[in-house]
């Protein structure tokens, strides 16, 4: 059986596979052994609830098949943007130029570097193997994270972001980065990406200007791709949209793709989630729904048909209860696909 599940260390070379087979580069997940080791141990240490990280938290988990032992997918939680550091992006917002002279009225188009988002918590780390991209595997590696943050919402804010990957042409370039951020790195995108996620994010502060960015002065190709997502976050952007995110105005400081934003709360899968007590059966029948143990550290979601019982009650097919580690009695997380 397919079911979502915190990360382990042992999943590294799956996790390492995965990610050097995706043609979209994600900055949460390194090309990097050393680097992604360190984000498994994070991982680790967060479900475990290791008191020197509060407010630091990361929740990395991984889409598996139980029988195969493959890692099909990732995807992953930061408790708190920056980390404890600032969490730059520009803000999207227009200034007026007029004179009445000259009967000259224009609505510029400028980019604020800001770090308003700072602690809010993201969504991140999203990928999944090409065969299972347009699957209800999908929705179950996507929304599990949603499950977990209301079972468990003291851990998150109730502001919600996603940062999807800009876009960037058959070699890897990013037209907005060209237009802008190398004149001040004096490296190429991909380089720049690696040591502000890898390294050090206060580069940021140091080597971009403090000013106002007119969108006008930038390149024809930097200003159509700005708040556009990657062509391999197309389908993720729909999913996001579906679910109740909504196009915020920022967009990555480096690659300008697009921020989404939402209040928990009034996601589709917060507002359609309940708590039930499991019944265990071999014939259950009805539609397919997510559901989920209640427990942090072998938090576990699966996919099974499923049908109402008296009061609290829901029946879930015994083989999807023991994928998730359910049995008779246990309180269960279940949403409708």
């Amino acid at each position: 059986m397919i079911i979502v599940r915190p990360s382990r260390f042992s999943d590294l070379p799956g996790i390492e596979k995965l990610v050097n087979e995706s043609a979209a580069r994600l900055s949460t997940l390194p090309a990097d052994r050393e680097r992604l080791g360190e984000r498994l141990d994070l991982s680790s240490r967060s479900f475990a609830g290791d008191p020197e990280i509060a407010g630091k938290e990361l929740f990395l988990f991984v889409l598996a098949d139980t029988e195969n032992k493959e890692i099909l997918g990732t995807s992953g939680i930061e408790c708190s943007a920056g980390n404890g550091a600032p969490f730059y992006n520009y803000r999207l917002d227009e200034l007026i130029h007029s004179s009445q002279a000259l009967n000259v009225y224009n609505k510029v188009d400028i980019l604020y570097m800001t770090h308003e988002l700072t602690g809010t918590t993201r969504l991140c780390s999203l990928s999944i193997a090409n065969r299972y991209r347009n699957t209800e595997y999908f929705d179950l590696l996507s929304r599990s994270r949603i499950l977990f943050m209301n079972l468990f919402s003291e851990r998150f804010n109730t502001h919600v972001i996603v940062e999807i990957q800009g876009v960037q042409n058959s070699s890897g370039a990013s037209p907005f980065w060209e237009s802008l951020g190398r004149h001040f790195f004096q490296m190429d995108f991909a380089t720049a990406d690696y040591y502000s996620n890898v390294k050090s994010k206060t580069m940021i502060a140091e080597l971009m200007p403090p000013q106002p960015i007119y969108v006008p002065l930038l390149s024809s190709e930097a200003q159509a791709v700005i708040s556009q997502p990657h062509a391999e976050a197309e389908n993720n952007c729909r999913f996001l949209y579906k679910e109740g995110f909504k196009l915020s105005r920022y967009v990555d400081i480096f690659d300008g793709g697009p921020t989404l934003e939402a209040q928990r709360a009034d996601l589709l899968t917060s507002t359609a989630m309940h708590t039930k007590q499991a019944k265990l059966t071999d014939h259950a029948t009805g539609l397919n729904y997510l559901v989920g143990n209640t427990r942090v550290e072998d938090f576990r979601v699966g996919i099974s048909k499923t049908a109402e019982g008296l009061g609290d009650v829901v029946r879930l097919q015994s083989a999807a209860a023991e994928a998730i580690g359910v049995d008779e009695g246990d309180s269960i997380a279940c949403v409708a696909l």
